[in-house]
């Protein structure tokens, strides 16, 4: 049986076997990097019945939990997921390796020669629920960008996690590289996250991935810094010179194609002038997907199925096949309204005019903001950034996906020839 204890000194040796291999990843050569990363690859193939086979177990036990459906979709692997995190990895490999890249230098009067160089962040403590996929992205991204990962995933997803991180150690191994460079937390107990939140002279950056619960309870309680990704209600703005079938399409995609994504929409705000014309065809589109529709007075009247929205709703993240619709007088009210109640996460317009839509684009405070795209593109892999960590709907140091570049910070070298200071 595990005690606090033994959890305390577990995770001090995880650490520890961390940082110990940070010093060796931190400088080695790009080509060793990709070569692990695609036998990481190769190896999630060649256990793909493996995976399955703990996949079903950790859906099944879900299942008797009683994990709610957004849950269970996010939990899932079936063939063309597996496929996709074997296939990330190898997308990941070709991308530019940011290490020891000068961003900038300049010579001073007394000869001088500085320059800003890109380096990892350190050992990195990514903290995530549900989804296993983000073993792979996660492992995948350290490794390509130097750092060293502990990864402490959902118990939910305990055994695929497992399997997936032994695939990306036999790919370290494979390139001799230290398997220590990728590890997974080797129990359930939440102690474990307890002790990350601790680990401040092992642990260099935490990224938590998953509900807002979650990443709140590690900003309040981590001494090691955070970057934050906070929940995503997500909105489409429904401009008066939007094209209506261009709308329609782009509500449903943003809002149905997985629901249960951080980039699904979970409000949509639409010009009053075009209500009339537009809302009755996404409503009932949205409602023949299977979508549950909540709105305010004026989009119920125009149709008896939506159900009254309540003010708690403008402030919803459902994860869940469920829309809330509010009417507003312009694109100034529409920003106030997105500004007020959404998380800064990702918000999108629909409209034919490009002044309006560079207002918008402009004025709203989101680390993603699109025109005439679907929200379900904030996703770091449709970036071309390969994967992503996650969405950071913070300031500091990362905003938006974060892939291989913000995972780096920097250092400044300097060159001189006996320069002293007077």
């Amino acid at each position: 049986m595990e005690t606090k204890q033994n959890i305390h000194e577990l995770m001090i040796d995880v650490g520890k076997a961390a940082k110990k291999a940070l010093t060796e990843l931190a400088v080695v050569h790009t080509n060793k990097k990709n070569q692990a990363l695609k036998e990481s690859a190769k190896a999630i193939r060649s256990a793909k019945e493996f995976l399955k086979e703990a996949n079903s177990t950790d859906f099944k036990e879900a299942r008797q939990k009683g994990l709610s459906g957004s849950m269970l979709d996010r939990l899932l692997l079936d063939e063309s997921r597996i496929e996709a995190m074997a296939k990330g990895l190898e997308d990941i490999a070709k991308l530019k390796d940011p290490v020891g890249t000068i961003l900038a230098e300049w010579k001073r009067p007394n000869g001088l020669h500085i320059q800003r160089v890109c380096v990892p962040l350190g050992v990195i403590g990514i903290i995530y629920e549900s989804r296993p996929n983000v073993t792979a992205d996660a492992g995948g991204l350290s490794l390509k960008s130097g750092n060293t990962a502990i990864l402490r995933g959902g118990s939910e997803s305990f055994n695929s996690s497992k399997v997936i991180a032994e695939c990306l150690q036999q790919g370290l191994r494979k390139a001799n590289l230290p398997t220590t460079a990728i590890q997974l937390v080797p129990t359930r107990d939440r102690a474990a996250v307890g002790e990350m939140l601790k680990m401040s002279d092992l642990i260099d950056i935490i990224v938590p991935r998953g509900g807002k619960s979650l990443t709140q309870k590690i900003q309040t309680e981590s001494r090691v810094p955070v970057i934050a990704h906070l929940d995503g209600n997500c909105h489409v703005y429904i401009d008066r010179a939007a094209d209506t079938q261009m709308a329609v399409n782009i509500v449903c995609n943003s809002k149905m194609r997985r629901p249960g994504i951080c980039g699904a929409t979970e409000s949509l705000v639409v010009d009053k002038p075009i209500a009339k014309k537009t809302l009755p065809n996404i409503i009932d589109a949205l409602i023949s997907a299977g979508c549950e529709v909540r709105g305010d007075h004026k989009t119920q009247m125009l149709d008896s199925r939506v159900r009254p929205a309540t003010e708690e709703d403008w402030d919803t993240e459902y994860l869940d096949a469920i829309i809330s619709i509010k009417q507003v007088n312009g694109v100034d009210e529409a920003i106030e309204h997105i500004n007020t109640h959404g998380s800064h996460h990702t918000d999108s317009i629909v409209t034919k005019n490009s002044s309006t839509a560079q207002m918008f684009l402009e004025k709203i405070d989101s680390a993603i903001v699109l025109h005439n795209a679907s929200t379900q593109f904030a996703d770091g892999g449709e970036f071309g950034m390969g994967a992503e960590i996650g969405i950071s709907t913070g300031r500091l140091h990362a905003r938006g996906p974060v892939g291989v570049e913000q995972l780096t910070t920097f250092k400044y070298v300097v060159h001189g020839e006996g320069q002293v200071r007077s």
